[in-house]
C-alpha cells in the first residue's frame, strides 16, 4: 500500500469516532486526535518522498 492510500484509510477509519466526538464523546475525541497525528506523520512522509524525488 502506498502512503497516500494509507493516509486515506486512516481518515476513513476515524469517521465514526469523529461523529461521536462531535456529539460530545470525549474518548472518541481522543481517538480522533491520535488518528489525525498519524495522518500528519504520513503526510510528512509523503512530503519528504516528493522532495526526495526532485533531486
Amino acid at each position: 500500500m502506498d502512503m497516500l492510500e494509507k493516509m486515506q484509510q486512516l481518515v476513513e477509519s476515524c469517521r465514526e469516532d469523529y461523529n461521536k466526538a462531535k456529539g460530545g464523546n470525549k474518548a472518541a475525541g481522543t481517538r480522533v486526535r491520535k488518528t489525525m497525528q498519524d495522518v500528519k506523520n504520513v503526510a510528512q512522509g509523503i512530503r519528504k518522498e516528493m522532495l526526495g524525488s526532485r533531486d
